[in-house]
């Protein structure tokens, strides 16, 4: 599926969007030494044995109101959330590092016929950012940066939704290679939500068994609604 940038209208709008054609177009120089892009290119060359299953957190937020617009997933891999929501109608976009990942999306949406709702971003989500207040919906799992997550809040649109999951630094004892900076302090990523969001639902690490894992689903607060 070939990639093209959309205006700032069409799709919820970005800034400095990268490649918009993985495995078809030119790598930026920005990332064709880029470590993240090369593990997981090579990760999804070696055999993608997923079954493009949406997560569990994309369902549940999918699952309640949310604002007309369009929906962002972040880190999103060949990702069966955006094709959940591409497939209730929803245009998506989604960003990620990886291009093998990119491609493996845009086929299986091509194979299933959403290929048009759906826009894929190649970029590092570090530098890349959308525009604020122009999502229904917020996704990204796997994947923590406090100043990605700051964005991604500043992207969803009043009474939109953002969900979230990332390890925690409990997963550095089976992961001792794990940077610290990729996961979520003790009561992260709620304590993070800037004035104007509701927590829906949250799991603490001190909530999973194994404490690896923290997540969050919160409501920015509608236009004109009272209260935080």
């Amino acid at each position: 599926m070939p990639l093209v940038v959309v205006p700032d209208d069409a799709h919820g709008g970005y800034r400095r969007a990268g490649a918009m054609v993985p495995g078809m177009g030119q790598v930026p120089a920005e990332l064709a030494g880029h470590p993240d892009r090369l593990k997981w290119n090579a990760r999804y060359e070696g055999g993608f044995g997923g079954s493009f299953g949406p997560h569990p957190l994309a369902a549940a937020a999918l699952a309640l109101e949310l604002p007309d617009g369009p929906i962002l997933e972040l880190a999103s891999g060949p990702s069966g959330s955006a094709l959940l929501a591409a497939a209730a109608g929803r245009r998506v976009t989604a960003v990620d590092v990886s291009e093998v990942a990119l491609r493996l999306l845009a086929g299986e949406a091509q194979r299933r016929g959403i290929s048009d709702l759906i826009t894929l971003v190649h970029a590092d989500l570090t530098a890349w950012r959308p525009l604020p207040g122009r999502f229904a919906l917020v996704l990204c799992s796997g994947y923590w940066d406090r100043a990605v997550f700051a964005a991604a809040a500043d992207a969803v649109a009043a009474g939109g939704l953002l969900g979230w999951e990332a390890l925690t630094a409990a997963a550095r004892r089976t992961r001792p290679g794990l940077c610290a900076g990729w996961c979520l302090d003790p009561g992260e990523p709620a304590s993070l939500l800037p004035a104007g969001f509701t927590v829906l639902a949250q799991q603490d690490p001190s909530d999973d068994q194994r404490g690896t894992r923290g997540m969050l689903l919160a409501r920015r607060r509608a236009a004109g609604a009272a209260g935080r």
